[in-house]
């Protein structure tokens, strides 16, 4: 409380710049203690912890999909040979016919 006092008494003086300097100096300390305490810690280490359940969580939905999308890939391209296959087999069959005619 003295330092508090003094700041004061500096303010009141007119030497504001040495008493915002104190002040300053003051609140930095008690800023970096804060910021340093054991349960400060605690909160930082749970955030962490936080974090990286959601970090895991986005890489699981993440792998997820895109195992779905490989899937969805797989079957399209089936369904685009088989396509193809139909497609050729009608039109050798088209052809079998016009020379069956002709």
């Amino acid at each position: 409380m003295a330092s508090l006092t003094n700041l004061i008494d500096a303010i009141v003086d007119g030497k504001k710049g040495i008493g915002l300097f104190l002040g300053g100096v003051l609140m930095g300390t008690a800023g970096l203690r804060i910021l340093t305490s054991e349960d400060a810690k605690k909160v930082y280490a749970q955030g962490t912890a936080a974090a990286l359940r959601g970090k895991e969580e986005v890489m699981t939905t993440a792998t997820n999909l895109r195992e779905n999308c490989e899937d969805i890939y797989a079957e399209a391209v089936e369904i685009n040979e088989k396509r193809a296959e139909e497609k050729a087999a009608a039109e050798e069959i088209i052809e079998d016919m016009a020379q069956a005619e002709a």
